[in-house]
């Protein structure tokens, strides 16, 4: 019963709509999109390096239970 309610949009008034919640994004700054890539590539290396530890462990791990079976 909600949807009987709405209103339907016109094309130009979408396109409107669209232009004016476009025109308030605020991008970020050439700096703050370097930081934030050089912190995205440093969490990148330091969870690699984690999960290679914790794939290293249970690998050990499974091919010593397999020498026990």
């Amino acid at each position: 019963m909600a949807e009987e309610n709405k209103r339907k949009t016109s094309p130009a008034e979408f396109v409107n709509q669209v232009r004016s919640e476009a025109g308030k994004v605020v991008w970020p700054t050439r700096e703050e999109t370097i930081r934030t890539a050089i912190f995205v590539f440093i969490m990148m290396v330091i969870l690699s390096l984690f999960f290679l530890g914790i794939d290293t462990v249970f690998g050990s791990v499974v091919q010593w239970l397999l020498t026990l079976a």
